[in-house]
C-alpha cells in the first residue's frame, strides 16, 4: 500500500443528464440548477468540493446547460444594482457563486453514460487521483465525507467509493457492493459490485450514492470497456474491472457514510431536501417547523 500521495485538487461533476423525471420543469432549465430552498443544487455539490480542498473543478455538460456556467460568472449589473441599494448581505451571495473556485467546462457530446463522462475529463486530470460528485446527491456541509475519501485513496493507493446502509429491501433500486471488512481500519474492501440486485441475491445492504476518489488508472480501462447495462459506458464496469486487478491503481475501497444526505433524484426526496434544509436555517427554520406542525395536524392519517 502507498502511503504518501500529493493533495487531490481536482473533481468531475458530470451536468449532462436530461433530467427527464423533473419535467416539465426541466424542459428549458438544467435540473441541476433546480432550487434548494435559495441555491441551486449544483451550488451545494461545488461548494463541497471547494470546501474539501478541490478548487479546480471540471464540469462534463450538454446542451442547454448554458445557465450552469451564467450562475458562476459575474454578473455586474446585479452586483452594482444591489451595491446601489446598500443590499450588502444579497451582493454578498451573488458574489460567492463566482468566488468559489476555478470552475471549467466540457461538453460530453455523445450521452454515452456516467463512464464516457468521467472518460472525457481525462486531458484535464492528468495523472492524478481526483474526485467525481454526482449532483442527486447532496452531502450535508457538516459531514466530512469526501475529505474521508481523500485519506483513504492516499492509504490504499485504489479508488474509493461511497456506500450508504439501506432496508434490504430496497436494495434493488441502488447499485450493491460486497465487500470485505479490513482489519483495524475503518473503511472495507470492495469485491465486486452488483447493479440494482434482486432482493434475495444482493450480497449486502450497502449502496453505492454518488462520490468517487479515483485512481487515475480509471482512465485506462474506461478506453477499454465497452457497452454495458442501457448501451451505455458504465463506471461500474470499470470499477469492477478495478477491484479485480492488480498492481498500480489497484483496488477499490469503500467509506460507508451515516451523515446527512439528501437524495434529489426524485421529486419526493427532492421536497424532503428542500424541507429538511430549510427547517434547519437559522431564517427559516423556526416559522417553518411551526408551520410544519400544524400542517401535519391538518392531516388524515
Amino acid at each position: 500500500m502507498t502511503t504518501s500521495h500529493p493533495s487531490i485538487t481536482k473533481a468531475v461533476i458530470p451536468a449532462a443528464g436530461l433530467g427527464t423525471r423533473f419535467l416539465p420543469a426541466t424542459k428549458a432549465m438544467p435540473k441541476e440548477m433546480l432550487p434548494v430552498v435559495d441555491k441551486p443544487a449544483i451550488q451545494y455539490v461545488v461548494e463541497e468540493a471547494v470546501n474539501a480542498g478541490m478548487p479546480d473543478i471540471l464540469m462534463i455538460t450538454g446542451r442547454n446547460k448554458r445557465s450552469l456556467e451564467d450562475h458562476f460568472d459575474r454578473v455586474p449589473f446585479i452586483e452594482k444594482t444591489l451595491e446601489d441599494k446598500g443590499d450588502l448581505e444579497k451582493l454578498a451571495l451573488v458574489r460567492a457563486a463566482s468566488e468559489l473556485g476555478e470552475i471549467h467546462y466540457l461538453r460530453q457530446g455523445d450521452p454515452k453514460g456516467l463512464g464516457h463522462a468521467v472518460l472525457r475529463a481525462k486531458l484535464h486530470i492528468g495523472d492524478e487521483p481526483f474526485a467525481v460528485l454526482l449532483g442527486d446527491d447532496l452531502i450535508d456541509a457538516r459531514d466530512d465525507l469526501l475529505e474521508k475519501m481523500v485519506e483513504v485513496q492516499a492509504k490504499t493507493g485504489g479508488s474509493v467509493i461511497a456506500l450508504i446502509e439501506v432496508d434490504p429491501e430496497q436494495i434493488s433500486a441502488y447499485g450493491c457492493a460486497d465487500i470485505s471488512v479490513v482489519e483495524g481500519e475503518d473503511y472495507v474492501k470492495v469485491n465486486k459490485l452488483v447493479e440494482k440486485p434482486d432482493v434475495d441475491e444482493a450480497p449486502s445492504n450497502l449502496a453505492v450514492i454518488g462520490r468517487y476518489v479515483l485512481h487515475p488508472s480509471v482512465f485506462g480501462v474506461l478506453e477499454e470497456t465497452g457497452p454495458g447495462r442501457g448501451g451505455e459506458i458504465q463506471l461500474t464496469d470499470a470499477l469492477q474491472t478495478l477491484a479485480a486487478g492488480e498492481g498500480e491503481g489497484s483496488g477499490v475501497y469503500g467509506v460507508v457514510f451515516r451523515g446527512r444526505r439528501y437524495d434529489t433524484g426524485d421529486k419526493l426526496s427532492y421536497l424532503k431536501a428542500v424541507v429538511s434544509l430549510a427547517s434547519e436555517r437559522e431564517d427559516l427554520g423556526p416559522a417553518l417547523r411551526d408551520w410544519l406542525k400544524d400542517f401535519t395536524g391538518t392531516l388524515e392519517n
